[in-house]
């Protein structure tokens, strides 16, 4: 016999959803997961190509537009009232809300966009961590002499079968602890990377890198400039969570005011994590020069200490595995929402059966949910076997993401939420700012796009070897 939940008011927030319990801590943990992901590997290549002066510079920029427009996003999480207003529990909600549905329906498809491709960014990552530890142990068990040529397929079908298994938690409440996982994971990999860059800098007793970068001569002109604007999209790349920002602030508990904590965690967080990009990108400019790798970790290759840099990507797998699961709950949230609104009556979408894990446990298995997700994630895997250029993708990921989810629809929120009258100095100013991030958006792209069209004049479907 089926028990019926009580209708407790106590256990519910104001709009009827269970007691949210999310804090500051959960919310940092959230964002720290999502920001210092796999964009943090690429940021000394971005660097060697921009230079020592416009690197950093960039770097800091993207950190304060990405703080700027992060704090005019949680403001929209509410419509009206800070406390009590109506709340928005998706991006897409508070776009509807604020700018209304056709903005809505853009909003949407490009937000989906960009996290399908950064899921499938995080496969191809996660992959080439995996591989360079299996390369890493065969190069010295052979003494050097075996190349250790392999595929990136198997790595890939191991990582997609771990998050179809992950993927049927329900919710994003429910993935703090993964999380919390992840973040703890990318500090550990981080530490390591700015570490052995720090030994290498001092083994050769300087600092390698230039003030512009990769210099014309070594490369054509056109060359570098693509590259240069491939590298503003693995930078903004690397700030890339306003996407799932209003999904993060919906797991905060109230009061005080989810926008009030939200802002602290996203303070702490930019901050944070800006210092670890700083640390990272210039100690693996100035371990490499102009010659660092797209990889950070696995341009270490197979030198000394081996077992190091095995247990930093380690983390790095642990770290994606979490990372995925972030940026994919909106995904499935949206489409399980959509089909249970199609289809109220079918057992197949909104029926749970109820699965024996342990004789004091049971688990909730919904069958369009399993069936769903595992079809997801098979699609983001056979993606990121087609096409697993690691530096391209981010750059294009984030050229994508960058102006329209974490400067267009803020700005726009914000203006019609605050009332800032037209061509009044505030106005005029976040517009500006819209226009000119618009413009690196575009540079990012085309630099991004060129280097995808370069790699596969040399490449073959699904024979992909390292």
């Amino acid at each position: 016999m089926a028990v019926l939940p009580v209708n407790d008011s106590a256990s519910l927030d104001d709009d009827g959803h269970p007691k949210r319990t999310g804090t500051f801590w959960t919310a940092s943990a959230h964002i720290i997961t999502t920001v210092i992901g796999s964009g943090v590997l690429s940021l000394a290549w971005a660097i060697a190509q921009l230079g020592w002066i416009v690197g950093p510079s960039v770097m800091l920029l993207f950190a304060f537009i990405g703080y700027y427009t992060s704090c005019l996003l949680a403001d929209c999480y509410r419509s009206g009232d800070p406390l009590n207003g109506k709340r928005n529990h998706t991006y897409m909600h508070a776009v509807r809300s604020l700018l209304g549905e056709a903005h809505m329906v853009a909003c949407g498809v490009m937000q989906n966009i960009n996290l399908i491709g950064i899921t499938i960014g995080y496969t191809i990552a996660s992959s080439i961590s995996m591989m360079a530890i299996k390369r890493s142990n065969c190069f010295h068990s052979s003494g050097g002499k075996n190349p250790c040529h392999i595929s990136s397929n198997p790595f890939m079908v191991s990582f997609g079968v771990v998050e179809i298994i992950l993927s049927q938690i329900p919710n994003f409440d429910q993935i703090w602890w993964l999380s919390t996982l992840a973040a703890i994971m990318s500090f550990t990999y981080s530490f390591i990377g700015l570490s052995l860059g720090i030994a290498k800098v001092a083994e050769s007793g300087r600092f390698k890198g230039t003030i512009s970068g990769v210099s014309v001569g070594t490369i054509s002109k056109t060359e570098k400039k693509l590259r240069s604007f491939q590298a503003l999209g693995d930078i903004a790349f690397a700030y890339s969570f306003a996407i799932v920002l209003i999904e993060i602030q919906d797991t905060i508990k109230c009061p005080p005011s989810e926008a009030k904590t939200m802002k602290k965690a996203t303070t702490f967080s930019i901050i944070l994590t800006t210092l670890f990009y700083l640390l990272c990108g210039c100690m693996g400019y100035a371990a490499f020069g102009n010659n660092a790798p797209g990889n950070l970790l696995t341009g270490f290759g197979f030198y000394n200490p081996f077992w190091l840099i095995d247990i930093a990507n380690v983390a790095i797998v642990v770290h994606l595995v979490g990372a995925y699961q972030v940026l994919s709950q909106p995904i499935f949230a949206f489409v399980e929402k959509k089909a249970a609104q199609a289809w109220p009556d079918s057992p197949f979408i909104n029926k749970d059966y109820k699965l024996s894990i342990s004789s004091s446990r049971l688990y909730n298995i919904n069958l369009f949910r399993l069936f769903w997700r595992t079809l997801f994630v098979c699609f983001t895997t056979t993606i990121a076997m087609l096409i697993p250029f690691f530096n391209d993708i981010v750059g294009i990921i984030g050229a994508l993401q960058f102006w329209p989810l974490t400067v267009y629809f803020p700005i726009q929120m914000y203006i019609v939420q605050k009332k800032i009258p037209q061509w009044s100095v505030k106005w005029i100013c976040v517009q500006t700012m819209s226009v000119g991030c618009l413009l690196v958006s575009l540079a990012a792209a085309v630099g991004s796009i060129s280097g995808v069209m370069l790699d596969l004049k040399v490449y073959k479907p699904f024979k992909t070897m390292y």
